[in-house]
């Protein structure tokens, strides 16, 4: 089945290349010039993906963010035209999966896209994972703390996948960098602390807001199980 992307951006110029390049690699794409506008198209469910500018009209791309991630974990990339680093941490903190600083490469977003959507196709054959009241399961996607289900975007759930991949075990920022974005990538640390942070947000609400540690200096680790 052919993937549709949402492309959100006010520019017309910026539109054409991004659609023309998704195109080639073999998606669909559906359009948007305001933030409103593509905050209604992102409702009807029919994107695998949305491609978002910060800077939007009527509301922007943060905005769209965080009304979205009331309803939807449809992944979220991106694009501003901002340097400083606190808007990107800013948009990953609720909600982004990553983003794409302007002037940009068309081949390079493509990558970006690409990325997102293989982290949130399911796994093959891979067992249930348990840890205390956590229980994650890569075939399905889904993590639930003592049965209650909580909404992770695909970089959360790779980072809590690779938490619980090695329970007792201290994950340098960097081991959960390489286990989001991948090793090629280059982020920020702070952007896996922002991840981090909003992890244990959403553990909070069903009553596992302590789950992950962080150990001072060196990255982070689940809690012994109780």
């Amino acid at each position: 089945m052919t993937l549709r992307i949402l492309i959100a951006d006010d520019e017309p110029h910026i539109r054409d290349v991004i659609a023309f390049a998704l195109e080639r690699a073999g998606m669909e794409v559906a359009l948007a010039r305001t933030g409103t506008e593509a905050l209604r198209r992102a409702k009807q469910g029919d994107c695998a993906l949305a491609v978002l500018d910060i800077g939007l009209p009527e509301m922007d791309g943060l905005e769209v963010c965080r009304q979205l991630r009331r309803s939807s974990d449809l992944p979220i990339l991106f694009l501003t035209a901002r340097s400083d680093e606190i808007d990107r941490v800013l948009g990953l903190e609720i909600g982004g999966d990553d983003y794409v600083t302007k002037p940009f490469s068309p081949r390079e977003l493509v990558a970006r896209v690409s990325a997102i959507l293989r982290r949130g196709r399911a796994a093959p054959a891979a067992d249930v994972m348990r840890h205390g009241g956590l229980l994650l399961d890569p075939a399905a996607r889904t993590l639930r703390y003592d049965g209650q289900l909580v909404d992770l975007t695909a970089l959360e759930f790779a980072i809590v996948e690779a938490l619980l991949k090695r329970p007792g075990h201290v994950l340098t920022r960097d081991m959960l960098i390489d286990a989001a974005y991948g090793p090629t990538m280059h982020v920020a640390e702070r952007t896996v602390d922002s991840h981090v942070r909003n992890i244990r947000g959403k553990l909070r609400l069903v009553g596992g807001g302590e789950v992950i540690e962080t150990v001072h200096s060196v990255g982070f680790k689940l809690a012994e199980a109780g």
